[in-house]
């Protein structure tokens, strides 16, 4: 599919003055960003903690605070309930800890993604209250539990709810709540994720006197940040940032070991080699079983049990890849089966793994550049994933059908529903139209971004130093593209399985860069002699061998 390249109007002139201590290209990428002041650039670039975020700020600390050391006090069981996924194993492995480090009986319970679903469940509940459990505090979940928290309160238990997605018109009757997108809810930093609030809770636990502590959080903060593609802006990006730097000389047994199975550089690692290689590991385990080695492995000091465990999820991670790409093959004939002009791409099938139709609709999305809903069809029930482009909000498009829908939430770009197998087909025709009223008109065509057009022999090492002051990039702080014109290809080869890749030489006329275009290699035969690149700038080191090269984005004819 053919890409639609934006690049910022030029920075206005009295902006440049502003920014005048830095080179014009870094003026402009930071302008690009929103960051139009010298005091504004700095605060970007050191990367510091925004005013406001105390913890005591977030609305809800106070209350669980007070009951957290009460149940200390008393030594009750605590439980801390967290999601399958990495931002929620994260955040419960760090919960946990620090409740431990505090005194309390405390250990973590994550729900099996096959049996039990995501989130709270009165199951869960009830084994949980049998165990002498009298507080659950949950991570990543819970916001939208209305029925769930009413039980647990029938059972004499209390609820501390501790979730980062989008809540309902009515909020669970907890004891406390904690959610910066509550109505009314002045904490400025709305985008944490579920280890992020975990952290703030863990920080406002263990007091102000002890930074050395909170700390070293940090890592298992920048893991799940990073991998629930919360937006690498604000604290986010001050919180990763810090963590990156634990990461890169690693501390716990369990990350040492992930990283090692992983084949990263500790000392390099960025974030994204939490995106593409730690991150999909944790998740693995519970996409294909429970994801309780995951969880373990982030709290084990043992070297042998971390090693095992690690390379458990290294397993996993290979089957995931498979499943994935075998569902997204049956998916797409499915879901296109009506033509492939439908503006919401929809498959279900009794045999899809609920762990990867996520992944799958990913893919689709990516590809098709429409929301995909990949669902998994039970006797009763069907449990779908959904992802979505920039242009669709798709849990808003879900709060529209809620009236067809047992459970459902979610974020702007990915978000998950349980309904009924007879609601489905209604359920399906009104998103379509939901859709069709809110794309139809729309030239649908991913955009790519760069932040500059630059002529390639304005392309020195010294750049790379700047770039580096922009880490972390990531969702929501995306990483810095350029645009070079009318370069001449003076040789190119294919690369990688299947050809799948292209490396190419391209100059013009006064300096001569490799590049590689990943996942381009139908460009092989018919690549024009001149081309216009789009392509992010870096070091490549390969056998010990480093060196400058184009990592290409996209390719067009110079025209």
């Amino acid at each position: 599919m053919e890409k639609r390249w934006h690049i910022p109007p030029r920075i206005p002139l009295d902006v440049d003055r502003d920014l005048h201590e830095f080179p014009p290209f870094l003026r402009q990428i930071l302008y690009n960003r929103g960051y139009a002041t010298l005091e504004a650039a700095h605060r970007f670039l050191e990367a510091g903690m925004p005013p406001g975020t105390e913890p005591f700020n977030l609305s809800g600390i106070p209350q669980a605070i007070e009951r957290i050391h009460f149940a200390i006090r008393r030594n009750e069981p605590i439980a801390v309930y967290g999601d399958y996924d990495a931002d929620g194993v994260t955040a419960t492995a760090l919960l946990v800890q620090v409740l431990k480090r505090l005194g309390a009986d405390a250990h973590g319970y994550i729900p099996n993604r096959f049996d039990e679903g995501y989130g709270l469940n009165n199951d869960a509940l009830t084994t949980l209250n049998a165990q002498g459990v009298s507080l659950v505090i949950t991570v990543d979940c819970g916001i939208r539990s209305l029925s769930e928290v009413e039980y647990a309160h029938r059972l004499g238990m209390d609820l501390i709810i501790s979730d980062h997605h989008h809540p309902a018109t009515e909020i669970p009757q907890a004891l406390a709540v904690i959610n910066p997108k509550l109505p009314g809810d002045t904490y400025p930093e709305k985008d944490l994720a579920g280890v992020g609030l975990a952290y703030k809770l863990a920080c406002a636990l263990i007091g102000e006197d002890a930074s050395s502590e909170t700390y070293e959080l940090l890592d298992l903060v920048a893991l799940g940040t990073v991998t629930d593609m919360a937006p690498l802006i604000g604290e986010n990006r001050a919180l990763v940032r810090a963590g990156l730097e634990l990461l890169r000389q690693p501390r716990r047994q369990g990350i040492q070991a992930l990283i090692g199975v992983s084949g990263v550089q500790s000392e390099k690692i960025d974030a994204s080699h939490i995106s593409f290689m730690l991150g999909p590991r944790l998740n693995a385990a519970g996409r294909l079983d429970t994801a309780l080695a995951a969880l373990k492995l982030l709290m084990t000091s043992d070297v042998a049990e971390a090693g095992l465990l690690a390379q458990q999820l290294d397993n996993y991670n290979r089957e995931r890849q498979d499943l994935t790409r075998h569902t997204q093959t049956i998916a797409e004939e499915i879901a296109l089966s009506e033509g492939a002009d439908t503006l919401l791409l929809f498959a279900a099938h009794p045999e899809f793994n609920p762990g990867v139709v996520g992944l799958a609709a990913s893919k689709l999305c990516e590809q098709y550049y429409r929301p995909a809903i990949i669902a998994t069809r039970g006797e009763v029930y069907t449990r779908a994933s959904c992802r979505s482009i920039p242009e669709f909000h798709i849990t808003q498009a879900l709060d529209q059908c809620a009236d067809l829908l047992e459970h459902h939430g979610g974020h702007a770009a990915a978000a998950g529903f349980t309904a009924r197998n007879e609601n489905v087909d209604t359920l399906i025709e009104r998103l379509k139209l939901i859709a069709s009223q809110e794309l139809a008109h729309l030239e649908l065509r991913p955009i790519l971004h760069a932040d500059i057009e630059l002529p390639l022999a304005e392309l020195t090492p010294d750049i790379l130093i700047y770039l580096e002051r922009l880490q972390p990039t990531g969702y929501g702080n995306r990483p810095v593209h350029f645009v070079s014109r009318n370069l001449k290809v003076t040789r190119n080869q294919p690369v990688g399985r299947d050809s799948a890749h292209l490396k190419m030489s391209v100059t013009d006329g006064r300096i001569t860069y490799e590049a590689i275009a990943f996942r381009q290699g139908h460009w092989l035969g018919n690549l024009p002699s001149r081309v216009d690149l789009l392509y992010a700038f870096e070091l490549n080191e390969f056998n010990g061998r480093a060196s400058l090269q184009l990592n290409v984005r996209d390719i067009k004819p110079s025209s």
